[in-house]
C-alpha cells in the first residue's frame, strides 16, 4: 500500500529536535580533554609515551558476567569492576596520571551498576583528559570474520552509549585493535569514516614486523580503501608484537616483577639497576622509530584490579628517569594517551610511507600462523550471521511501523549481544566451550527479544493479532509451525533494498500443498525429499521427510508479501511435483551441472552451451600434533592452522540421488557417513548451490581433522586469486607473496590461506572466464594451485596450540563432535557477464541477497482462505525504485522522533560500466510510512555531524597530503560514489 503524503523538508544549520542526537553531558567549555589533555613533551629528548591500560576481553576463558564480577578465580583472577572502580581512584589521586579504557560493553555495565556520585567522578576524569576512552566500540572486535556491517552496528551503539553519557570529551580520537589477530584494509576505511586519526595494534608477522624495525616503517599511511581517495587514510601504529610492558616492568598484583624500592636505606634498594634496564629497552626501541616519541604500553590482560600497583611504580619510574635529566639523561617520561602519542607524531611534521594491502595473514613464528580461527567453531559463526540478518529485520520493522518505546530495551538486547559476538575471542571460535554457550544463549535471548519486536511491528502493519514465529531451526529442516499445520501463513520479509524473488523452504508432513497469495493465485509448489543425513540429525527434533518449495515472487523492498498455505487432497502424482531420476546432470536453460556417472562427482558444467570441466569434492587437512615447546612443534589448535602434510579425499566415489521437478534440480550425494551434500539449481537462477553436511568429524584414529571443500577447473589464474576484505572491497592475493616484504614460506597451505567473509574468486584473463564462490558464514581459503579454490568448513582437533585458551578444538555438541551445516553459492562464467550486467555485478547483488536474506514468519491459522485476505498482506517501505547500485545499510529507530539512515554503493570502480556509476537518492520521497520533516548528515557512527570535526593531515612520503571528508551540499538528492556509505539522522512524523 502506498501511502499519500506531503513531504515536509528543510536544510536547517541547527536542529533543535535531531540535535539532541550528540547532547553534551557536561558543557564542553569546563572540560579540557583530547589533545588539549595531553602533557608536554620536550623536544631534543627521546620522549616516552607511558599508556597506562587494560585489556579486558568481553569473554575469553570466562563469561563477559564471571569477567566483570571476579568470579571463576581458579580460572583466571580477573574482575573489570574492580579495574573501574580502583583505576577512578588512582586516578584522582594524581592529575598527571592517566588511563585509557576501550569496551564500551563493560563500561556500561559498571555505568549502570554505580550511584550518580560515582558516575560524575567518571565524568569529571573523562572531561579532565585523564580518563580517556579509546576504540569505544561495544568490544574490540576481530577483524577477519567480521562483517563490515555489524562492524559499523557495534561501533555505532557503542559510541552513542558514550556520545549520550558523556558528550564529546567521551568521544575517542583513535582506534584500539591490540589484540586482534591480523588487521583488514577494510577496517582501516571503517576507521578513517567514523572521523578516527589513527589506529594502534600490536599484532603483525613477525616477518613484516622484523622488516618495519629494519626500516623505521613501524608507523605508516594506510590507504583505507582503493575507491575513497586520500580521506579514506588512517595513520598507523604498529608495536613490538606485544602489547604488555616491556620485560621486567609489569607491576599489577598478577605480575611476579619486581617493584621499583627507592627506599636507599633499604638491602632491597634498586633504582639504579631499574633506570639503567628501562632505558636501555628505550633506546634501543626508539633506534627503530622515525621521530623522538616512542610509545610504551604500561598494561597487560585484566591488569589494574589494584591500581595503586602500576600507578605507585610508574610514578617512581618517571620521577627517577626525569631526574637523570640533569646529568645529562635524554629521555622524558610521561603519562599520556594514544591520542596525545599519534598528536606528537602528527606535530613532527615530516613523511610517511604508504601501505595499500592489508596484514593478514598473520603469522607469530615461522610455524604459527594464525588461519585457522577463520573457521574455528563455524557454526558460532553462521549463527551469528542469522542474527544479523534478523537484527536487520527488527530494526527496520521498529521503524517502519513505530514500534513503541517500551520495546527499546528488546532491541537493545539483540544490538548487544551482537556487539560482544563481534569480540575477537568470540566471532573468531577461539574462546572456551562453555564461554561460547553463553555467548549462544545472548544471542538466542537477543532473538526472542527481537522476535517480540517483530511480531508486534507485523501485527500493527498487517491489522491482525496474528503470531508471527521464525523458525530458527530451518538450517536443519525443522519448523514446527508448518509441519502441525495443515492451514498455515508464510510472510516473506525483504530487508533489501530492491525486489528479490525468493524459493521458501520449509519442513512438512503431508504430501501435497496449495499455495496462494491474496490475490487466490496459485503458486507451483514442489515437494523435495528431505536428505536422509538431515533426517538422522540428532539435534533434529522432526517427523518431516519432505519440504515444501515455492517462489515468493517480487517481494516489495523493506516489506513483505504472504501467502495462504493449506494441504490439500490429492492422489495425483503430479502434486509430488519431483520424481527421482536417472540422469546424471541438473540445470536450466542457462546453467547445467553435469555429473560422473561412475563416481557420482561433479564433472563439469555447461554454460550458455559451452562445456567447463569443473570438479568439487571433499578433503582433509591432518592437525600437526605438538606441545607448543617450540615453533616446530606447534599443534594446529583453534588459532592456528598447521596441516601435517597434503590434504586426502575423503571418498573417489559417491552415492547419489537426482530430483527433479519445475522449481528446482538436485543432486543427494552421501561422500561418507560424516558427509554429504546436495547440490542443486533453481529454475531462474545462475548459480549452483551446495549445501554441505559435515560431522561428527571422526577422531576415534587420535586425529585431528580440518575439512575442506575443493573446486577445480582448468582455468589458468597464475597462482592469483582475490578475496573480500570484510565483506566489502575485494583484494588481490598472490601465492607466496606479500607485497611490502619478501616473504620467506614455511608453512606453504596456512601461510597462504586467506579470510573470506563473502566471496574468494579466479580468474583467467586470456580465456575471460571466472569462478567466484560464495558463503554464507565466514570462513578461510585459498586457491594453492592453478584453477582450484578450497574452502576450508569445519575444524575439530584434539590438541591446544598454545596461545592461551588452554583447550583443544573439540566444539561438540549432543556428546558428540558438532555437526555443521551450510552453503556456498558457485558463479561461473565470462567476466563480462551476461546481458548489460558483469559477472562481477552479478556477484555482488548475490552476496547481499544471502546476506541480507528474506526472513520467513509461519503462522498457523484456523481460517478460511477469505477470512484472510481480511488481513494487510502485502507491504512495502519503499516509496521509489531507488537505483540498482544503493542499498540502505541500516535503517532503525535513533531518538527524539528520528531514524537512523544509512545508504551505500555498494560496488567498485570499473566492476560493471552501468553499476559501478555515481548514483542518486532522493531521501525525501524514501519512505511511505513517515514524512521526513528534516535530514542532517553524520559520521559513519553517527556520533558527530559531518564536518563538525577535524582530522589530523598526514603527509607520505611522495608529498601527497590527506583529504578531509567531503561535506556535500545535495540534500535531499544525495549522491553516492562507488564504495561510499553515507549516514543520516532523519527527523520524521507519521
Amino acid at each position: 500500500m502506498v501511502l499519500c503524503r506531503t513531504v515536509l523538508y528543510a536544510v536547517l544549520i541547527t536542529l533543535p529536535t535531531v540535535y539532541q542526537a550528540f547532547p553534551y553531558h557536561k558543557s564542553i567549555k569546563e572540560a579540557s580533554c583530547g589533545y588539549d589533555a595531553c602533557h608536554e613533551t620536550i623536544p631534543g629528548m627521546i620522549n616516552v609515551h607511558m599508556i597506562p591500560h587494560s585489556h579486558d576481553d568481553v569473554g575469553w576463558l570466562k563469561t563477559v558476567d564471571q569477567y566483570y564480577y571476579g568470579s571463576k578465580p581458579s580460572v583466571r583472577k580477573a574482575g573489570v569492576q574492580y579495574i573501574i572502580d580502583t583505576v577512578i581512584t588512582e586516578l584522582q589521586e594524581n592529575p598527571d596520571r592517566r588511563f585509557i579504557y576501550v569496551e564500551t560493553a563493560f563500561l556500561w555495565k559498571w555505568w549502570l551498576d554505580h550511584n550518580e556520585s560515582k558516575q560524575q567522578q567518571v565524568i569529571d576524569l573523562i572531561n579532565s583528559g585523564q580518563l580517556e576512552i579509546v576504540g569505544g566500540a561495544w568490544s574490540m572486535n576481530d577483524e577477519a570474520a567480521t562483517h563490515y556491517q555489524s562492524t559499523i552496528d557495534q561501533f555505532t551503539w557503542g559510541l552513542r552509549k558514550l556520545n549520550d553519557t558523556f558528550g564529546a570529551c567521551g568521544r575517542p580520537h583513535v582506534g584500539w585493535q591490540i589484540d586482534p589477530f591480523g588487521h583488514s584494509r577494510e577496517m582501516a576505511s571503517l576507521f578513517s569514516q567514523f572521523g578516527y586519526d589513527g589506529v594502534f595494534f600490536a599484532r603483525a608477522d613477525y616477518q613484516d614486523l622484523k622488516h618495519r624495525f629494519d626500516t623505521k616503517t613501524t608507523q605508516m599511511i594506510w590507504q583505507g580503501s582503493s575507491n575513497l581517495g586520500t580521506a579514506s587514510r588512517l595513520f598507523t601504529v604498529a608495536f613490538n608484537g606485544t602489547y604488555a610492558p616491556p620485560s621486567g616492568f609489569c607491576f599489577d598484583i598478577n605480575c611476579e616483577d619486581e617493584p621499583i624500592i627507592d627506599d636507599i636505606n633499604s638491602p632491597d634498594y634498586n633504582v639504579d639497576s631499574r633506570i639503567a634496564d628501562f632505558t636501555a629497552y628505550i633506546e634501543n626501541y626508539a633506534s627503530h622509530l622515525q621521530t623522538e616519541h616512542v610509545l610504551v604500553s604500561m598494561g597487560e590482560d585484566f591488569n589494574y584490579q589494584d591500581a595503586a600497583t602500576w600507578f605507585v611504580n610508574l610514578d617512581k619510574l618517571k620521577k627517577y628517569i626525569n631526574a637523570k635529566q640533569e646529568e645529562g639523561g635524554r629521555l622524558n617520561l610521561l603519562y599520556s594517551t594514544p591520542a596525545c602519542y599519534l598528536k606528537a607524531l602528527n606535530d613532527a611534521n615530516i613523511t610517511w610511507t604508504v601501505k595499500e594491502d592489508d596484514f593478514f595473514p598473520y603469522a607469530s613464528d615461522e610455524h604459527s600462523y594464525w588461519t585457522g580461527y577463520f573457521v574455528s567453531r563455524t557454526t558460532s559463526k553462521y549463527f551469528e550471521r542469522q542474527a544479523n540478518n534478523f537484527l536487520q529485520v527488527c530494526k527496520q520493522l521498529y521503524a517502519l511501523a513505530d514500534v513503541e518505546e517500551e520495546y527499546e530495551e528488546q532491541l537493545s538486547n539483540l544490538r548487544e549481544a551482537l556487539g560482544i559476538m563481534q569480540h575477537h575471542d568470540a566471532i573468531t571460535g577461539t574462546a572456551r566451550q562453555n564461554v561460547f554457550e553463553d555467548y549462544s544463549r545472548l544471542i538466542y535471548e537477543g532473538f526472542q527479544h527481537c522476535g517480540n519486536i517483530t511480531e508486534r511491528a507485523l501485527r500493527k502493519l498487517s491489522a491482525s493479532d496474528l503470531p508471527f514465529v521464525s523458525c530458527l531451526l530451518r538450517n536443519v529442516s525443522q519448523c514446527e509451525p508448518s509441519e502441525i499445520s495443515d492451514t498455515f501463513m508464510v510472510t516473506v520479509y525483504n530487508p533489501l533494498s530492491h525486489e528479490v524473488s525468493y524459493y521458501v523452504r520449509l519442513p512438512v508432513l503431508g504430501s501435497a500443498y496449495s499455495v496462494r497469495d491474496a490475490s487466490g493465485n496459485e503458486q507451483k509448489v514442489q515437494l523435495v525429499p528431505i536428505p536422509d543425513p538431515v533426517q538422522n540429525l540428532p539435534e533434529r527434533n522432526s517427523n518431516a521427510t519432505f519440504e515444501i518449495v515455492f517462489l515468493a515472487n517480487n517481494v516489495p523492498p523493506l516489506g513483505f508479501r504472504s501467502y495462504y498455505v493449506a494441504v490439500v487432497n490429492s492422489t495425483d502424482e503430479e502434486m509430488w511435483s519431483v520424481m527421482e531420476s536417472s540422469n546424471s546432470s541438473i540445470g536450466n536453460d542457462d546453467l547445467q551441472a553435469l555429473f560422473n556417472e561412475d563416481t557420482g562427482l561433479l564433472q563439469s558444467i555447461m554454460i550458455d552451451g559451452e562445456e567447463m570441466a569443473l570438479q568439487q569434492n571433499f578433503h582433509y587437512y591432518e592437525g600437526w600434533v605438538g606441545n607448543n615447546s617450540e615453533p616446530a612443534l606447534r599443534a594446529s589448535g583453534a588459532y592456528i592452522f598447521r596441516p601435517n602434510g597434503s590434504s586426502v579425499a575423503v571418498s573417489s566415489a559417491v552415492d547419489t540421488k537426482i530430483f527433479k521437478g519445475e522449481l528446482v534440480e538436485e543432486v543427494h550425494q552421501t561422500f561418507t557417513d560424516w558427509i554429504s551434500q546436495v547440490t542443486r539449481v533453481y529454475k531462474d537462477k545462475n548459480y549452483i548451490e551446495l549445501e554441505w553436511l559435515v560431522g561428527p568429524i571422526p577422531v576415534d584414529d587420535g586425529i585431528g581433522k580440518e575439512v575442506i571443500t575443493r573446486v577445480t577447473t582448468d582455468l589458468v589464474n597464475n597462482n592469483t586469486f582475490y578475496t573480500d576484505s570484510n565483506g566489502r572491497e575485494m583484494l588481490k592475493r598472490v601465492i607466496n607473496f606479500r607485497p611490502t616484504w619478501d616473504l620467506e614460506v614455511y608453512e606453504p597451505i596456512s601461510g597462504n590461506y586467506y579470510p573470506i567473509t563473502s566471496k574468494i574468486v579466479i580468474e583467467d584473463v586470456s580465456k575471460g572466464l571466472k569462478l567466484a564462490i560464495l558463503n554464507d558464514r565466514a570462513q578461510g581459503g585459498s586457491s594453492l594451485r592453478t584453477g582450484e579454490i578450497e574452502i576450508m568448513v569445519h575444524r575439530r582437533l584434539l590438541y591446544d596450540d598454545g596461545k592461551g585458551v588452554g583447550e583443544a578444538l573439540e566444539d561438540e555438541a549432543f556428546g558428540k563432535g558438532r555437526i555443521a551445516r551450510g552453503k556456498h553459492y558457485l558463479v561461473v562464467g565470462p567476466t563480462e557477464g551476461s546481458g548489460n550486467m558483469s559477472l562481477a555485478a552479478q556477484e555482488r547483488l548475490l552476496a547481499q541477497e544471502k546476506l541480507l536474506s528474506p526472513w520467513i514468519f509461519v503462522t498457523p491459522l484456523s481460517m478460511s482462505f477469505d477470512e484472510w485476505t481480511s488481513y494487510t498482506t502485502e507491504f512495502s517501505g519503499i516509496l521509489q525504485n531507488i537505483p540498482q547500485n544503493v542499498h540502505i545499510l541500516t535503517l532503525e529507530p535513533w531518538k527524539n522522533n528520528t531514524v537512523l539512515l544509512r545508504l551505500e554503493h555498494i560496488f567498485e570502480k570499473n566492476e560493471d560500466l552501468v553499476l559501478s556509476d555515481a548514483a542518486v537518492v532522493n531521501l525525501e520521497e524514501l519512505f511511505t510510512p513517515f514524512v521526513v520533516k528534516s535530514i542532517r548528515e553524520t559520521t559513519l557512527a553517527a556520533n558527530q555531524w559531518l564536518g563538525e570535526y577535524d582530522r589530523l593531515n598526514w603527509t607520505d612520503t611522495s608529498g601527497i597530503s590527506m583529504d578531509s571528508w567531503e561535506v556535500p551540499n545535495d540534500i535531499p538528492n544525495i549522491s553516492l560514489k562507488p564504495m561510499q556509505i553515507r549516514t543520516f539522522v532523519v527527523e520524521v512524523t507519521r
